[in-house]
């Protein structure tokens, strides 16, 4: 249609025939209802697969109203990377400095002594049916470390299967994430556009991973939610990244608490926390400790173990990127895997805020703490002030 109409316009701009230009006008106006119903179906298709997908939703809707605007990149590249660079590395090492925890990676004792019996040692290899469902599903993002873009490894999946899920089965039947997958490439975001550009505090770091890493991640994510719900181990508070919760879940649950509260005539504190870099923080040693006490051992706690080590990131502005540097603490931004490691180090806190009598939901690094009283009660505020430091002190550890 659109080389039909092109054409239409050649033979009038040479003849200047009024029929010729009738023709011209009639086919660029089809042309343009035409365009407008695709892009109209289009974007009814996106929202309509995306409506049981809140986070899904939330990003397509996101792109319709506010388009990605072009940022104007600064002359002197490799100093703005190398600025950007050094600004988000020491950010994330001055909170773990504040937190008084070590920087170096965990040592083998700490995953060879599991507090409990070992309940899941090994993982299930994949077939290529369950390689293709997953390629199917990973979202094309492609990164900059990538051989070709990602969506022709998609287009081109029947003639790789074999390969990926040879290597896939390598990964898991010998417990080490590939070294190639573990860069993140960083791409410097403007928190908003009212924020003065030239400071590099005002940007909030976008990392991208390698996309056939996330397709390992996919694997191994599955089978991890598979033992989740096998173990039921997550705290009940927990509302992030898990099946059937969301952000409205752990609202409806907060409400439903103050108004039961309510009813029975009591008072209720509430304070809101967020958890600044609450991702990039955590310490692995302690980490790690946690999923061999949750009963993993042998060839799957060493995947998670080089998933988590020896990781590197780098900025990259235009075709420009910063020296490497690397994570000593944190789980991966972007991946597939890290918000449900997060969930499983943060699973304690809620007993915690519990044993003050307090209640708490969570939804990633969100925390709501509440705590109900009598009226006449005057020991509420110290008991809940005992729950925030103790909350505090289990942060820095």
């Amino acid at each position: 249609m659109k080389r039909t109409r092109r054409g239409l316009e050649c033979i009038w701009r040479k003849s200047q025939d009024v029929s010729d230009q009738a023709r011209a006008k009639a086919a660029i106006k089809a042309y343009s209802v035409a365009l407008r119903a695709a892009r109209k179906a289009f974007t009814t298709a996106r929202i309509a697969s995306a409506a049981n997908r809140p986070s899904e939703l939330f990003r397509v809707v996101g792109e319709l109203l506010r388009p990605p605007e072009a940022q104007e990149l600064p002359d002197d590249l490799a100093t703005r990377c190398s600025d950007f660079a050094h600004h988000f590395a020491g950010k994330v090492a001055q909170i773990r400095h504040e937190l008084d925890s070590s920087l170096t990676v965990v040592s083998a004792e700490v995953t060879e002594a599991p507090v409990g019996s070992i309940l899941w040692d090994s993982f299930r290899l994949v077939l290529p049916d369950d390689v293709e469902g997953i390629l199917g599903s990973v979202r094309a993002t492609t990164c900059a470390l990538d051989p070709c873009p990602s969506w022709l490894v998609k287009l081109a999946k029947d003639g790789l299967l074999e390969w990926f899920v040879a290597i896939i089965n390598a990964s898991l039947g010998q417990g080490s994430f590939p070294s190639c997958f573990k860069q993140a490439v960083v791409k410097p975001l403007l928190k908003k556009t009212s924020l003065d550009p030239s400071v590099c505090d005002n940007y909030r770091p976008i990392s991208n991973l390698p996309f056939l890493g996330k397709v390992l991640e996919r694997v191994v994510a599955t089978q991890l939610q598979e033992f989740l719900d096998d173990t039921d181990f997550l705290d009940r508070s927990q509302s992030g990244f898990r099946p059937g919760h969301s952000t409205e879940t752990a609202l409806v649950a907060l409400v439903d608490d103050l108004r039961r509260e309510l009813d029975r005539g009591s008072v209720t504190l509430l304070v809101l926390l967020d958890i600044s870099a609450a991702f990039d923080t955590i310490d692995h040693g302690i980490l790690l400790g946690r999923l061999s006490g949750m009963g993993l051992g042998g060839t799957v706690l060493l995947w998670l173990q080089s998933f988590l080590e020896g990781r590197s990131q780098m900025v990259k502005l235009g075709d420009t990127c910063s020296d490497p540097w690397p994570l000593t603490c944190g789980v991966p931004q972007g991946s597939i895997l890290s918000p449900m490691l997060f969930n499983i180090y943060m699973k304690p806190l809620g007993e915690v805020i519990r044993s003050f009598g307090g209640r708490c939901h969570l939804y990633a690094d969100d925390m709501q703490i509440h705590y109900s009283f009598p009226p006449d009660s005057k020991e509420a505020p110290r008991v809940l002030n005992q729950c925030l430091a103790a909350v505090a002190d289990w942060m820095r550890r």
